[in-house]
């Protein structure tokens, strides 16, 4: 089976526009990508289809992002969070075995309700924080987004919220992020391989999608690196309002 076997040129060409808008979103906040992918190009494909089509895109941009640093300061972020890393990777491998078992809608409404909260309440200008990192804390939010990510693709958000409460350094948040979703959009690999949903016939698909995803990504960060902490912050905190309407509108409209 081809590509344009199951695509039409026009959805092809559509998904790649998506691809480049996600791409220039994750350029200039570091995240987002999957989330505007699975929303983008649910629009006109199937689930399935959706869900396989970011997979590969997301795996090479957050390889990318995480390496641009280096790989020694990679490696540290990998042990700062280590937690996250473990806890995320075992949750988003039992919810990738979910996807046709268990209503994606209740826990979309479970990570969205929290995530609109709490990006709402900042853009109005109360700060919420985190004195210091909590291995408790991290492993619950980590628990959830590994979960709801193995699910729908999106583990995003409840990530941003975490570095966000911690007020982390705009070049540390842009690396520990490409670091947290690269590896877990290996295991999603993995995981979906093992659902059927990334297979033969539909990674050709998500290939195609990786270099209109490269090429958004690199305007987004010509944008990102002219911005300074505070602006970061607030691009941050609106994309991550959008985001969690966005859950809120697929948990309870589907």
């Amino acid at each position: 089976m081809t590509l344009f076997s199951m695509l039409s040129a026009q959805e092809l060409l559509l998904a790649c526009g998506v691809a480049f808008i996600a791409g220039w979103v994750k350029g200039m906040v570091g995240f987002a990508m999957p989330m505007v992918l699975i929303s983008g190009l649910s629009m006109f494909l199937s689930p399935d289809m959706a869900i396989a089509g970011l997979i590969l895109p997301t795996l090479v941009t957050n390889g990318v992002q995480a390496l641009r640093g280096g790989v020694p300061a990679a490696v540290s972020s990998i042990r700062q969070f280590r937690v996250f890393l473990v806890v995320g990777l075992v949750f988003l491998l039992i919810g990738a075995q979910l996807v046709s078992a268990v209503p994606a809608s209740t826990f979309l409404l479970m990570i969205g309700i929290p995530v609109t909260v709490f990006a709402l309440i900042q853009v109005l200008g109360l700060r919420l924080k985190l004195a210091s990192p909590s291995a408790r804390i991290e492993g619950m939010i980590a628990a959830v987004a590994g979960f709801v990510g193995g699910m729908s693709g999106i583990w995003g958000p409840p990530t941003v919220a975490y570095l966000t409460a911690l007020n982390t350094p705009k070049a540390v948040q842009m690396r520990v992020q490409g670091v947290i979703y690269g590896l877990g959009a290996l295991a999603l690999l993995f995981a979906h391989m093992g659902s059927g949903i990334f297979r033969a016939e539909t990674a050709p698909f998500s290939a195609a999608l990786v270099l209109p995803g490269l090429a958004g990504m690199w305007v987004g960060l010509q944008l990102q690196s002219r911005i300074d902490q505070a602006l970061f912050r607030k691009i941050t905190l609106f994309v991550l309002l959008i985001a969690g309407l966005n859950l809120l509108r697929r948990g309870l409209m589907g």
